[in-house]
């Protein structure tokens, strides 16, 4: 099973994530991420992550979601998002920035987990 990469660092526009550049935003899930381009599939705050935000996660085999709501609580979720994991069957956590790295990281030691983080508000 691959391991999810653990977030290293977390601070106001900044993560550190093992094995990838330093970055603010990113998407995560087992064996690898990449930084997340809000700009790929039109994201901002209002209405907030899209489906096609979370089906990476999806190929990538994730059972969990830890999807990060911003350091202020800014970033919504789309309810056509939630109903597209609940569909799949997946386990969704929704928390602060700070508090979404925290459980991701224990979810990393022995879950197929992924997540979509944002650093800012």
């Amino acid at each position: 099973m691959d391991r999810s990469p653990r977030i290293t660092h977390v601070s106001w526009g900044r993560m550190e994530v093992e094995g990838l550049a330093p970055g603010k935003d990113f998407t995560l899930y087992p064996g690898g991420g990449r930084p997340w381009d809000w700009s790929e599939h039109g994201t901002r705050h209002e209405p907030g992550i899209q489906p096609a935000d979370v089906q990476e996660l999806l190929d990538h085999g994730c059972t969990v979601v830890v999807l990060s709501r911003g350091m202020k609580l800014r970033l919504n979720t789309m309810p056509e998002t939630l109903k597209l994991l609940e569909a799949q069957g997946i386990e969704v956590r929704m928390e602060e920035t700070t508090a979404a790295v925290q459980l991701y990281n224990e979810l990393a030691e022995t879950e197929l987990v992924g997540g979509l983080f944002h650093s800012t508000c």
